[in-house]
């Protein structure tokens, strides 16, 4: 039987959520692991436990000259890394009316600014080396736009459309990405733990009302339990099928993870289609008329 070559993964927002599912099955199966964090001694327990197979350090991922001074110490230290997955994430919920234009500013400084400013930092690293792989964590949020979700949403399709570019731009490096759409995930990224925006009077009870209050866990008469059956992704398992895609090493661009993220995005896409279909001649009718296309 082959040997299964261990490999080094560097993961960004490697507390709580989706990446420490994903670091702990890394580090039980033998794995590197180079963790990045907002806070020093995040990860002290997994250090303690696991010593110089979890490299770690604190980042931040709005400082473009820190993220390239620590991927480039991960580099010195450990010589070789093969994965980034690029995971940190922010979640910013309420009305595009309500949300002010400094949590736009940090949504987009971290889920698209963070993630691009660590993959630039990576892909001279990457080609040196002749091989990595880019796995970003986007959002089922990345292919639809709902209430309560606007400015989220916006953040997610930008990362989609910049990294779906990247991901051809660099494949000639030997260099393979892949994009992670997840549905709800069993976290403590949701039931009130992101940040909102202002409630405006003139929204009260309206339906962008009820949906912000029911991300914030608002839900008359719903327990804790009964919140957590309400979300479809199990973290673990979600975590096994980004692991099993890196071995594969080959795959779709992008990578849609819960029943919740296919059934949404599945419908948006098709509303999408219907609705361009059906303005197909109008399209045609704008054409110049030496339009050689």
């Amino acid at each position: 039987m082959e040997a299964i070559l261990m490999k080094t993964w560097f993961i960004t927002g490697a507390t709580g959520g989706l990446a420490t599912s994903v670091m702990r099955k890394l580090l039980e199966n033998g794995d590197r692991v180079a963790a990045t964090t907002r806070h020093a001694g995040a990860l002290a327990d997994l250090k303690a436990q696991y010593g110089d197979q979890l490299w770690e350090s604190t980042m931040n991922l709005k400082d473009e000259q820190d993220v390239l001074l620590v991927v480039d110490q991960a580099f010195a230290e450990l010589g070789t890394i093969d994965v980034l997955l690029n995971n940190a994430g922010y979640g910013l919920y309420g009305t595009v009316e309500g949300i002010s234009a400094k949590q736009t500013e940090d949504v987009f400084a971290v889920n698209l600014f963070g993630s691009l400013n660590t993959a630039r930092a990576f892909l001279p690293h990457f080609r040196k080396q002749g091989h990595g792989q880019i796995v970003q964590i986007a959002s089922m949020a990345g292919q639809y736009s709902t209430q309560a979700m606007g400015m989220y949403s916006a953040s997610k399709w930008a990362v989609e459309a910049a990294f779906e570019a990247m991901a051809q731009e660099v494949a000639s490096f030997n260099i393979q990405t892949t994009i992670v759409e997840p549905g709800g995930i069993r976290t403590n990224f949701v039931g009130g733990n992101g940040a909102f925006g202002e409630d405006i009077k003139a929204y009260e009870g309206t339906q962008v009302d009820q949906i912000t209050r029911q991300i914030k866990g608002d839900i008359p008469g719903v327990d804790v339990a009964d919140l957590i059956k309400m979300i479809a992704g199990d973290p673990d398992k979600m975590a096994q099928q980004i692991i099993e895609r890196v071995e594969a090493g080959h795959g779709p661009l992008r990578m849609t993870l819960g029943s919740d993220a296919y059934n949404k995005i599945h419908a948006a896409l098709a509303e999408r289609l219907e609705a361009l279909e059906a303005q197909k001649d109008l399209a045609y009718k704008t054409d110049a008329a030496d339009y050689q296309g």
